[in-house]
């Protein structure tokens, strides 16, 4: 790094606000004065090196502050953080100051190189990274304890000191961003590239994988409708159609393996190494040297984490499997219950009264994956992960055990244990339009009513106000601080993932499965869109390569359909009429066949490249150039210990 910390001026006169942090109201001045200072001390003194200043209303500050920084600091901790930019050649390279003249569109005087989202980030970054040295509490706060390599601003949460920290929005981009992407109806693409600039790699991702999905499903809807009209039971269409759906799931999931690369390559997010990843703000232990690094950083024992997720974590989502159970075994006799009262009472009411336990179960199904997704993030953020993408992971295991079994498991008992497909396919149905339409209401409808009622009386009450500040910026902070807070993209897959269950696990039994999934998936991209517009505030953004687990958590789907599939198939009359005296060949005979499409599915995932050739040729370029330059400097520094 050419230009040292130690010069960086950290006074700039056309100061851009970013961030914003509200503190607790009552917050002492000692606390304010330690925490302000610590955020503009410089890096060497263990301070963040930014620019903060308060927003100042007709009743003063209110312990809200707006945190900006120099072009020079943000140029800065762009390197820290590892971003990686488009060169002048058309090369993607991590971005260097020392070598910030050859990257596209550099300039010293372009404070626009780097994106709003980007620069947004950075500050976060260091924010996160403000972790305590020589300090043994937070000051004025005695009961607030601290130690060496604690996360401050984590403390400062953890004891309600610090209410909440986010980013601003861009009124002005933002407007053109929803005019593009959701303010008239049209038949089209979205603004990936758009949205990747504005909210960041992680949500552009998350919608374009959504609308890769969409599309996808449109073939299986199409197939679907007349075999669903035209009641296609016969053995031919049977196995034709549960076929098409094994090379459908896994064709589907390494094209999007491709168009993912070709996403991330262009974003830069492809190139960025792991090794940038720094201790995550929930992450405490005592301050040591990374071994890898060299940088001070907190240490905490694998062996201890390893106890608390093999000796409290995993009996506890064994017990919630259990108790899953036990509810779906309710639910069983619920809907005996209603079939005994149909026979007694063949009437319209009864027949009603047959969807009546599905829809129940629908529901309480809803509430325990909601109340259990709680219970599993303190459990993980307990387990004291170091990185985020390992707290992502181990969080999304535990997710994805619970809310398979607790949404297909009834599903499986029909299937295999009653062998009632009429209940199958009425329990499939009833089960994928009832969650659909719970979470179109409670992750979209319902918060955007209560932000737009909000939103009239804060406006009242802001318009009322005289300030010498810049009025619209007041009314924008006050605005989104009581905004809800966008809690991460995890919600939207895991809802993806069980949609893909639901279509392809027992598609031969219910081909409409696709054409539900294929019109709630439409409003979905409109819905989400509205909501991360409108409805929360704006999440920092977050570097990604792809879609993380959660691809290799489709894979394992697609894998656990295939035998799904096949087992139906083997149950259909048609296959058993075809060994009316030995089962045992039947039972061979299927599990032949399922072994041949999975050795078949194998293989296409092996020939079908993860990467486009240009992709991966210019990666080996890179990596090629990097060898080269590296080789150089380890021949100038052999030639400069010879002369010695």
């Amino acid at each position: 790094m050419a230009k040292s910390w130690s010069f960086l001026d950290t006074v700039e006169c056309n100061f851009r606000p970013l961030v914003v942090i509200e503190l607790a109201k009552g917050t002492k001045e000692e606390t304010i004065e330690w925490f302000t200072k610590r955020i503009v001390d410089k890096k060497g003194d263990g301070g963040a090196q930014l620019l903060i200043k308060p927003l100042v209303t007709e009743n003063g500050h209110e312990n809200i502050y707006l945190v900006g920084a120099s072009h020079l600091r943000l140029l800065l901790g762009a390197e820290t953080v590892g971003l990686v930019k488009e060169c002048n050649d058309n090369s993607m390279r991590t971005f260097t100051y020392s070598s910030r003249k050859t990257f596209k569109d550099f300039a010293d005087d372009n404070h626009n190189f780097l994106t709003m989202a980007e620069c947004q980030y950075i500050i976060k970054h260091e924010l996160e990274n403000l972790r305590a040295k020589n300090e043994k509490m937070i000051p004025g706060y005695p009961q607030a304890k601290l130690y060496p390599g604690k996360s401050i601003v984590r403390r400062l949460l953890t004891s309600g000191i610090l209410i909440q920290i986010f980013p601003l929005h861009d009124r002005e981009e933002l407007k053109k961003l929803r005019h593009s992407w959701y303010g008239r109806v049209k038949v089209g693409y979205q603004p990936l590239d758009d949205i990747r600039c504005y909210f960041g790699e992680t949500i552009a991702l998350y919608f374009g994988f959504l609308e890769y999905f969409t599309f996808a499903l449109v073939p299986m809807a199409v197939i679907g409708i007349p075999y669903y009209v035209f009641a296609w039971e016969d053995y031919d269409k049977y196995v034709m159609f549960a076929t098409f759906n094994l090379l459908w799931s896994t064709v589907i999931l390494e094209v999007w393996k491709r168009i993912c690369a070709i996403l991330t390559y262009r974003w830069g997010t492809l190139l960025m190494k792991r090794q940038f990843e720094e201790p995550r703000s929930g992450f405490h232990g005592v301050l040591g040297i990374n071994p890898v690094t060299g940088r001070e950083e907190p240490v905490y024992s694998s062996l201890k984490r390893q106890l608390r997720i093999y000796l409290v974590s995993l009996p506890f989502v064994c017990l919630c499997l259990y108790f899953s159970l036990y509810v779906m075994m309710i639910y069983f006799d619920l809907e005996q219950w209603a079939l005994d009262y149909h026979k007694e009472n063949e009437s319209n009411f009864s027949s009603l009264l047959l969807y009546v336990p599905s829809i129940i179960y629908a529901v309480v199904i809803e509430i325990m994956n909601r109340i259990y997704r709680y219970a599993a993030e303190f459990l993980t953020s307990w387990e004291n992960h170091r990185l985020e993408s390992s707290y992502q992971n181990h969080l999304i295991l535990k997710v994805l055990v619970f809310n398979f079994l607790n949404c297909f498991a009834s599903l499986f008992y029909i299937a295999f244990v009653l062998f009632d497909m009429k209940l199958l396919r009425q329990s499939l149905a009833t089960l994928l339009i009832t969650s659909q339409i719970l979470n179109q209401f409670a992750e979209s409808l319902l918060p955007y009513w209560l932000q737009k009622r909000h939103n009239k009386r804060m406006k009242k009450r802001v318009c009322s106000q005289k300030t010498d500040a810049d009025m619209s910026l007041v009314e924008q902070v006050n605005m989104e601080k009581e905004m809800g807070t966008y809690l991460g993209t995890f919600d939207d897959y895991l809802e993806l993932f069980l949609q893909f269950g639901y279509v392809s696990l027992f598609s031969c039994v219910y081909p409409l499965a696709a054409v539900f999934a294929v019109l709630n998936n439409i409003t979905e991209i409109y819905s989400d869109a509205l909501k991360m517009c409108r409805v929360y505030k704006r999440p920092f953004a977050e570097p990604t390569a792809n879609i993380g687990v959660w691809q290799l958590a489709f894979e394992t789907m697609s894998v656990i359909s295939v035998v799904t599939n096949c087992m139906l198939i083997g149950m259909s009359p048609q296959v058993d009429a075809l060994f009316p005296d030995s089962k045992i060949d039947l039972v061979l005979t299927v599990a032949l066949v399922e072994h041949l499409l999975l050795a078949i599915k194998f293989i296409m995932a092996f020939v079908i490249p993860d990467k486009p050739r240009d992709i991966q040729m210019k990666l080996a370029k890179l990596e090629f150039e990097s060898l080269e330059a590296l080789k150089q400097q380890q021949m100038k520094l052999a030639a400069e210990s010879l002369k010695e």
